[in-house]
């Protein structure tokens, strides 16, 4: 898996999940029934911008259950969230058809690292830099 967070406009969605084993999980399943063997991608919706289970399964997906394939942001996905959807374990969003692509690009380009860590990298940024605790 990436540190990269790949934008796919919101006309294209389909095309990102040809020849793959596709899941897409409901914002009221746990993450933690779901067998990942042979899952290549888990898509993981947000009916609203204000509706944040899916980073919370995000998350669990990426730390608890070791999943590596893509997961997909998919429903109401605005630029400002990107940047948390990539911390919670995301490794692509479909952005909402009003979602200018250029305006998310330079979003995701704000932050080179964060001091603390993520779904993607657990260790804090200090200890990455031979720092003892």
């Amino acid at each position: 898996m990436t540190n990269t967070l790949r934008l796919i406009v919101a006309h294209d969605s389909s095309s990102g999940a040809k020849n793959q084993n596709v899941v897409e999980l409901s914002n009221h399943a746990d993450p933690a029934g779901l067998s990942l063997q042979g899952i290549e991608q888990i898509r993981l919706s947000f009916p609203k911008f204000t509706d944040g289970r899916a980073f919370s399964q995000a998350y669990l997906l990426r730390r608890r259950l070791g999943f590596k394939g893509d997961l997909c942001a998919t429903g109401d996905v605005l630029v400002d969230q990107l940047l948390q959807m990539k911390r919670c374990g995301f490794s692509s969003a479909v952005l909402r058809a009003d979602q200018s692509m250029d305006h998310a690009q330079r979003q995701l380009g704000h932050f080179a690292s964060y001091f603390q860590g993520d779904a993607t990298h657990p260790q804090p940024l200090f200890t990455s830099e031979g720092a003892s605790a």
